[in-house]
Formats: structure tokens, sequence, C-alpha cells
């Protein structure tokens, strides 16, 4: 419990202030550029993080969305419940709505995933083509769609968009929104309760390590230029349009440290 603590204080000091979601999404943009740098230029070296089966791939980034959503949604329903009760001396129902407003963030990120998702499938299947090894003499078979075509063991020509770039940056950058509401939440040293936040809140940083790291990994040996650029364009947008615009509005899930009289703010659990 102690070296949880310990993680804990390093991670929130490193995250305090806003620093890392001001410099995440120009770091991600860096990631870009400079991967695909190297890419072009044939100077990545040969790993298994070439391989599309490595294990931080196929249990990670394949399942990124519900990896961020089921860590979130106990960290948000916890720190939301217990600053709406030590900020605002809300009662029960009060604190409960206010949970429930702020966990309606996961579900606007989830018809983002969804929306975006299927957009990017819809425009490789729109401007694909499919290409085949079948002999000469039998009919060209013309192929609607990129599953269509892998079912004939064919190879799908299409604009893709990488998803990977779209989602490892917005999971990312969304959870490092999340967690800035340790910076005005208040807990005893001793309580289970700080246990419980710590331990979920290592987590979320551990796992968006593991998303910075496998953006990193996508830049450098996955998709064209375009590709990648379009996908982590896309992922700053969402981030941006839902956390530095939407959620600044009323109707709106809000946003995870509202405004609040600074002679109401405590920072002991920060500290």
């Amino acid at each position: 419990m102690e070296r949880l603590e310990r993680s804990g204080r390093w991670l929130r000091a490193g995250l305090a202030g806003g620093r890392v979601s001001r410099r995440l999404p120009w770091l991600l943009l860096a990631i870009v550029l400079l991967g695909s740098a190297l890419k072009d230029g044939d100077l990545v070296p040969e790993t298994p993080m070439r391989n599309k089966r490595n294990p931080l791939n196929v249990y990670f980034v394949k399942v990124a969305w519900a990896w961020t959503f089921w860590l979130l949604l106990p960290f948000i329903t916890v720190t939301t419940y217990q600053f709406a009760k030590s900020k605002f001396l809300y009662g029960t129902t009060k604190s409960l709505l206010m949970v429930l407003r702020r966990l309606s963030a996961l579900a606007v990120g989830t018809a983002i995933w969804y929306v975006c998702t299927g957009l990017f499938m819809y425009i490789e299947n729109l401007t694909g083509a499919c290409s085949t090894s079948g002999k000469l003499s039998e009919p060209r078979r013309l192929y609607a769609t990129k599953q269509e075509c892998h079912q004939d063991n064919g190879i799908w020509n299409g604009f893709d968009i990488s998803g990977h770039c779209f989602l490892l940056s917005y999971c990312a950058l969304m959870i490092v929104e999340e967690v800035a509401v340790l910076e005005g939440l208040s807990i005893d040293q001793n309580s289970k309760l700080r246990v419980v936040i710590n331990g979920l809140f290592v987590s979320l940083c551990f796992l968006t390590m593991i998303w910075v790291f496998m953006f990193l990994c996508t830049a450098v040996y996955f998709h064209d230029f375009s590709q990648k650029l379009l996908g982590v364009l896309i992922g700053l947008s969402a981030w941006y349009g839902t956390y530095r615009f939407w959620y600044l509005k009323p109707f709106s899930p809000g946003l995870p440290l509202p405004n609040i009289p600074l002679s109401s703010k405590k920072y002991s659990y920060s500290r």
C-alpha cells in the first residue's frame, strides 16, 4: 500500500497544473511526423512490435476503448461522488445526479468511437479494390467490402484511416482530462477509499503509457503518413470538441474539475 501511495503521489505531481494535457496533443503530432519519417526512410529496426499479433496489440489495443471505459467507469463514479460531497456539500441524491452527469462522458466517448470507426470502415470500402491471385481464365469478381475480399484470400487496397492513431490519442487524452479531478479532491490519508482511488489512478496512468507507446509503434511501423495524420487529427478534434468546448457548456457532461471558488478548494489529496 505504501508503494502504491508513493507511485500515486509521484504521478499526481507529474500531472499537476495540466502540463500533460497541454503538451500531449503536440507530442502525439510530433510522434506521427517523426515516426512516419523513420518509416519512409526505412530506418526502423525489426522488433516484435512490427507483428500485429504482438500481445500488447492483441490484448490491449484491439480492445482499447473497453480498457479505457471499464477503468474510467469506477474512477469517475467514486471521485465525482466524493468531490460532490466534500466540495458542494450535496446530499446523496444530488451527488448521484452529478455522478450520472459525469458518467455520460463515457456514453459520449462510446458514441464517438462507434461513429468514427464505422466511418473509417465505410471510407476504406468506398475507396478500395481487391487484389486476388485468381487464374486469368476465371471471371474477375467485384468485391463490395474488405471482408468479402479477405474471405477469398485477397488484399484490399483502400484509404485506411488509422483507427489506432484516432482511438489511442483520444483515449490517452480523455484519461488525462478525467484524472485532473484529483487536484481538487480531499481524502483522508488512511482512508480505504484513498487506496481504491490510488489503485485506479495508477492503473489509468499505466494504461495511458501503453496507449502512447502503441501509438508510437503504429507511427513507425504501419499506415501511410496521410492515414496516420488524419487519424490523430480526428482523435484530437474529438478531444478538443468535447473537453475544450462542449463540456464547458451547461447542458453537457461537464468537466471533471468544475470551476469552484478558490476559497473552497482543498488539495490535501494531491499533496
